[in-house]
């Protein structure tokens, strides 16, 4: 028996059944790949002749040799890893495979809680969670809640070998998950040696830097019966921030005059200016959660009171765009993080026809994200939980009593509106809020494969265990009903003495709380009002797998491969959170204790047919057929079915056409499924604000039934409650598996006149059935309130069961349940090209395009009984450009390599409720265009002849330039290879993006702008 066979070569290379991403090269899996090629049928013959061991290829378990099949694939190989000088995985192939987006990373997820510090990547723009990651093959634990996350920086880079990435319905071959495609990331298995790496770098205009060290380790022993390698990591990411980037200073409040017509930005005087008429030195966008407070910040107050460092002034009114805080400065551009990860991987060969293996993988992960000091005010509600019932409820700081002791002099002289003080107060005593996540996980197989009847069948059998820990702490948040207990303060019996004026509060600790003045609140308060919720996640999961592979005879056309087999897997999880987390009432999302388990069974099987072969037409035709039936413990997804049918034909030879549909499936996470309500917050706007007796918006008929509503109109005339945006995320247990349909058609050319050269081109077509997905919050309060099927408003209608109002009539709660609302379609095609150059004695060239174009990206969902699609393709805030391209040249030469990269993204829409805000044609929702356009028609004086063209809704396109450059030098006993490079040679940052964190979008870098590297590897 072969020392590296089965198992080893799973790692090679095609899905079976699955999209064609490019027409890449199937490196076996007993060399190392220096560089991504496409094989197509004219260097079949050749390659055959050199390769008499039939090996296992991704995505499929048929025995036959990595040439013979019918759906190629992307395969990044550790060179060009190498020469992205990056230390991010996830990174380095989203930068290089135009049909790979981010799905959580350094520069997207500051917003996020659960997810910041992850590195995950998706296919197709379909979601992390239809993108199935696996290692050496195998399905791994997960490293998140939220789905079935894999972080790409658990691995270790030393022990990465390359990247098999293809798209498209995979669950015939691996199961739940893969209706996207797979994602295959291949470990060393034959290095020899040690080797030590070192590299670091940083942007040229600051920040950004980056610092990574590797060592391995690889050896055979027991007369080369037993193979050991040993990689370790170590990776910092330094983090950019908003010191680091002159445009993250840039204050901008954007708007659209529709009346001048103008783009507008917002001036030191608080209002909308056009902007041809300002310079943007006179930009304005500062916040009143000032260091030392504002106070009496009333329309009803003539005077206004806030704190610099010279202490109280009276000039706050119509001030606020001068005096104010510039909340944007402690916005993170990419967030820190470090990680250090380990494995080991065995091999071993018991007898002549069995060999053993084995490997553990153990990474600790830790990211920082400090975000603003809390910012609170006297309406700030926080969401409170009932702990019996889990009633929702709410809490809020509340105003100043007049005659609490700090209340300075001249506000109570100034007449304040109701004796009460208005306040807005950043809590700086307090601390930066910083969510600290910290992530453990452990992934590790084993198992033992062979032969029998004389070498003519395989088998492979194994167990793993993965084991994934999260700790998550948010410092220093503020206990909202200790703000208010804290706020509530008198002097005591000595006439002196401050203390809280609740006797139980005093009982319990309470502090008086001033908020009088930068630094006024006293550590003692400040110890007292603070909240460091924790959020522990554990997740587990154990597998089992075994198959059988061989031939089962032969045919005039070549023999037919067949796989049989089953697996059994137990995904397990428990999520903890502290007692304040659990019930609330804190400056930060409500997260309920729950756990759950799912089993699944599976049997699995292939066929692979050869058809004809040398024969008038077909030089080539073969057929390939797999299927997989597993069953889930989940009551309502049960039984489910996953099939994969293909066709290659090659005519003749260096031409051929591939066709490929499959039938995927993907359950329901136990987030999805079994989740009580998340707190999260939404930006939204309750449909029933500014409600009045006779207001005429849509839904407000409605809104005036509600009796705490038609109460206020009663006493105010005019609803004008604020909603806090609080809209929780909520499992469904009536969740059942989504179903993507996958459908692909392939060319590829290698002309016998251009030697070396190649290309393919392949159409796909991916639709997601039953898609789990929630109701926008907009869509739930129109559902409820005005709906478009006529669905009356009341109890019984389900959009209004997802809302909760409190006694005053203010929307407490959004509650967004998960459904199988959605359908999801896209379409596109994949170009790539090769050509290899020999200068002989002046080295060799490679040349490589990689282009994907997309059709269409929808989203149809049924509204109410009303069908409506969405168009989402071209739209940068969901992230999916039309035009993306990717090609490099690389110039060999003995030790040194040079390589030049460049990377492409089309022009963009920045978001598609902009586009409708000025172009609108719907009727009674005209956009500022529309309307226009109606004024001049109508010869109306108020028609603007040459209306302006909105200044950020149209991004232009985007190109970067790298180059990378490297040499190896043999040494006494060693080799050193020392490289260095520079990213984004022109700093393209790409277009102003005026929502962007600090003006940047993650998508064109996030502001990391130009990058230098350099390092060094030694091996001995």
């Amino acid at each position: 028996m072969k020392k590296k066979p089965l198992t080893i070569a799973i790692q090679s290379a095609i899905l079976a059944g699955s999209l064609v991403l490019a027409p890449q090269a199937f490196a076996l899996a007993e060399q190392d790949v220096e560089k991504t090629e496409i094989k197509t049928a004219t260097t079949e013959e050749k390659i055959a002749k050199e390769v008499d061991e039939k090996i296992i290829v991704t995505g499929s378990r048929l025995r036959r040799d990595s040439f013979n099949i019918a759906t190629p694939i992307v395969v990044m190989g550790r060179t060009e890893i190498e020469d992205s000088g990056l230390g991010s995985l996830s990174e380095i192939l989203v930068d290089e495979i135009p049909a790979l987006s981010a799905g959580s990373s350094n520069s997207n997820s500051q917003s996020s809680v659960q997810n910041t510090g992850l590195s995950t990547i998706q296919l197709r723009n379909l979601g992390t969670n239809r993108t199935l990651t696996l290692i050496d093959g195998r399905r791994v634990v997960s490293n998140s809640y939220s789905g079935n996350y894999i972080s790409l920086s658990t691995i270790p880079s030393g022990m990465v070998d390359r990247v098999e990435i293809i798209s498209g319905g995979a669950s015939a071959a691996y199961g739940s998950d893969a209706i996207a495609g797979v994602v295959n990331i291949i470990t060393q298995s034959d290095k020899e040696g040690f080797a030590f790496k070192a590299r670091g770098g940083e942007t040229t205009e600051g920040g950004g830097k980056e610092f990574t060290l590797d060592l391995n380790y690889g050896t055979s022993f027991a007369d080369d019966r037993g193979y050991m390698y040993f990689s370790s990591t170590y990776d910092k990411q330094y983090g950019l921030f908003y010191q680091d980037r002159e445009r993250a200073q840039v204050q901008d409040l954007y708007d659209y005059d529709g009346d001048k017509m103008c783009n507008t930005m917002q001036n030191s005087d608080g209002d909308d200016q056009c902007m041809s008429e300002m310079a943007q030195s006179d930009w304005r966008n500062l916040s009143d959660g000032t260091l030392g407070g504002v106070f009496l910040e009333s329309s009803r107050n003539d005077q206004q009171f806030w704190y610099d460092e010279s202490g109280l002034r009276n000039d706050w009114k119509g001030n606020e765009e001068r005096y104010g805080v510039n909340s944007q400065e402690w916005v993170v551009l990419k967030v820190p993080d470090q990680s250090f990860v380990n494995a080991v991987k065995f091999d071993y060969e018991l007898t002549d026809d069995i060999l053993g293996y084995f490997q553990v993988q153990h990474s600790t992960n830790n990211s920082e994200n400090v975000k603003s000091p809390e910012d609170e005010y006297e309406s700030a509600y926080a969401l409170t939980l009932n702990p019996e019932t889990g009633e929702p409820g709410r809490v809020r700081p509340g105003y100043i009593p007049i005659n609490n002791p700090y209340v300075p002099q001249e506000m109570i002289d100034s007449d304040p509106y109701k004796d009460r003080i208005y306040w807005d107060r950043r809590f700086a005593e307090v601390g930066d809020v910083t969510t600290d996540n910290t992530r453990t996980t452990i992934r590790s197989w084993a198992g033992l494969q062979g032969t029998f009847l004389e070498g003519a069948w395989d088998w492979d059998v194994s167990a793993s265990f993965g084991k994934f820990k999260q700790e998550q702490t948010r410092y220093n948040e503020l206990n909202t009903i200790k703000v208010a207990n804290a706020l509530d303060a008198e002097y005591a019996a000595d006439g002196t003495t401050i203390q809280c004026a609740d006797e139980t509060a005093r009982a319990e600790g309470c502090a008086p709380l001033n908020i009088f003045g930068i630094g006024s609140i006293t550590p003692e308060a400040a110890d007292y009002i603070r909240a460091n919720p924790t959020i522990t996640t554990k997740i587990e999961q154990v597998g089992l797998m075994g198959y059988v592979t061989g031939d089962l005879f032969e045919m005039p056309a070549g023999s037919v491969g067949v796989v049989l087999g089953g697996e059994y897997r137990k995904d397990s999880q428990d999520v903890i959170t502290s007692e304040e987390q659990r019930n609330g009432g804190i400056t930060f999302n409500v997260v309920p204790t729950f756990s759950g388990e799912v089993d699944v069974y599976e049997i699995f099987g292939e066929i692979a047919l050869p058809l004809l072969k040398d024969v008038v037409g077909a030089k080539r035709l073969d057929a390939e057929f797999s299927a997989r039936i597993a069953n889930y413990s989940m009551e309502n997804v049960g039984t489910v079915g996953s099939y994969t049918a293909k066709l290659f034909w090659q005519p003749v030879e260096g031409y051929s056409v591939r066709a490929n549909y499959a039938i995927a499936q993907r359950a329901p996470t136990i987030t999805e499924l079994m989740s009580p309500p998340r707190g999260d917050y939404d930006s939204f706007t309750d449909i029933c604000y500014e409600v009045t007796a006779d207001s005429t918006d849509l839904g407000h008929d409605n809104c005036r039934l509600d009796p705490a509503i038609a109460a206020i109109i009663v006493d105010e005339g005019i609803m004008e409650t604020s909603d806090n945006n609080y809209s929780p995320n909520a499992g469904n247990a009536e969740l059942v598996e989504e179903t993507g349909k996958t459908f692909t058609f392939g060319i590829t050319i290698a002309p016998k006149f251009l030697e070396d050269f190649q290309l393919a081109i392949d159409y796909y077509d991916i639709t997601v059935e039953d898609a789990i997905a929630q109701i926008d919050n907009d869509d739930i309060m129109k559902g409820c309130y005005a709906s478009p099927a006529g669905t009356p408003w009341g109890a019984d209608n389900e959009h209004c069961q997802n809302l909760t109002r409190d006694g005053d009539g203010g929307l407490i709660e959004i509650l967004q349940r998960s459904y199988n609302l959605d359908e999801l379609s896209t379409r596109g095609f994949d170009v790539v090209a090769e050509y290899k150059y020999d200068l002989n004695d002046f080295g060799r060239l490679s040349f490589k395009a990689n282009y994907n174009h997309v059709l269409e990206y929808s989203k149809t969902f049924d509204e109410d009984g009303i069908s409506v699609t969405n168009q989402y393709a071209g739209y940068l805030n969901h992230d999916i450009f039309e035009d993306k391209a990717a090609a490099s040249v690389t110039w060999y030469r003995d030790g040194l390599r040079l390589r030049w990269s460049t990377k492409f993204k089309g022009g963009i829409i920045s978001d598609d409720s902009w586009e409708e805000d000025f172009y609108s044609t719907e009727e009674g929702n005209e956009g500022y265009f529309v309307e226009n356009e109606q004024r001049c028609a109508e010869g109306l004086d108020t028609c603007i002849a040459n209306p302006e063209a909105p200044e950020f809704l149209n991004i232009g396109s985007y190109i970067r330039h790298d180059i990378s450059i490297s040499y190896k030098m043999d040494l006494s006993e060693s080799t050193l290879r020392i490289f260095a490079g520079v990213n984004n040679i022109f700093d393209n940052n790409g277009d102003f993006i005026e929502d962007g964190k600090g003006n940047y979008d993650g998508t064109y870098g996030g502001g990391m702008g130009r990058f230098a590297y350099a390092g060094a590897e030694i091996k001995f």
